[in-house]
């Protein structure tokens, strides 16, 4: 886990699954693969695998150690709903998540129609949380489009959008049960551009709807140059979610209660 993120719409970062497989245009430039294959072959590295698959199952109760809520972007590195993570590493980490119930988990997937199977056939009391965010990667018409269709058909107290890369102008979108839309452009070596219409009509969508809509960035080659001012205005809207007390008495309880599930699974 990461404290401190410099993605703008998270606070941190957790990362059970490690590394993944391209499987739409929104892969071309992936960031995590980029990173994660500066170091293969480096021994002892978290990457020295480079961006192979590689389940980390010491990872899975960090959340807990954390005393102070924060937004968890979960597995940054990977999607956690690849074909190669099995069902019952999945369902850990939704425990792990209902467990540290004081934090907020952003989990974010481009495999929308595994996530929609695999949480449908879990406890509807494990998934459908308030602090658990379930979302999908929107780059396209053809590849993104239809994700949105089966994150509605997702249980999940908060569905949200992440439109970015942002690739094409996306025309209509139904937002019915979509709680938060992030936007932004790619950013880094052969980004592709993106254009302000196709911001400012999903913003207007957005505004519609009465969804919270969040910009990210503009992207390019440097994104700091571009920024991420939208009409000279920041949009760093948010959804609320109830406050989740918690004491240390509550976490060591948490925790307790945590462990004796994983000892009889």
């Amino acid at each position: 886990m990461s404290d401190g993120s410099a993605i703008e719409w998270t606070d941190a970062t957790w990362n059970p699954v490690r590394g993944c497989e391209k499987i739409s245009p929104g892969c071309k430039h992936c960031y995590a693969e980029t990173f994660a294959e500066r170091w293969r072959g480096l021994p002892d590295h978290p990457y020295g695998q480079g961006f192979d698959l590689r389940l980390v199952p010491e990872k899975i109760d960090e959340p807990l150690r954390w005393r102070k809520p924060r937004r968890i972007f979960v597995n940054s590195m990977s999607d956690l709903f690849q074909v190669g993570v099995p069902e019952p590493f999945i369902r850990r980490v939704f425990q792990a998540m209902n467990a540290a119930h004081w934090h907020t988990y952003q989990v974010l997937t481009k495999r929308a129609d595994r996530m929609r199977a695999l949480t449908r056939a879990m406890p509807r009391a494990l998934v459908d949380q308030p602090q658990i965010w379930l979302g999908v990667s929107v780059e396209d018409r053809k590849y993104g489009l239809p994700r949105i269709d089966q994150l509605r058909e997702t249980p999940a107290a908060l569905r949200f959008l992440s439109v970015e890369p942002l690739l094409e102008d996306l025309g209509t979108l139904d937002l019915s049960g979509i709680g938060w839309v992030i936007v932004g452009g790619e950013s880094g070596p052969g980004a592709r551009p993106m254009e302000e219409a196709w911001v400012r009509s999903i913003l207007d969508q957005c505004r519609s709807a009465r969804v919270p809509f969040f910009f990210k960035q503009w992207g390019g080659v440097q994104k700091s140059k571009r920024g991420r001012l939208l009409g000279g205005k920041t949009y760093d809207e948010m959804p609320r979610r109830p406050a989740s007390p918690t004491t240390r008495a509550s976490r060591s309880a948490a925790v307790s209660v945590h462990l004796s599930v994983l000892g009889s699974t």
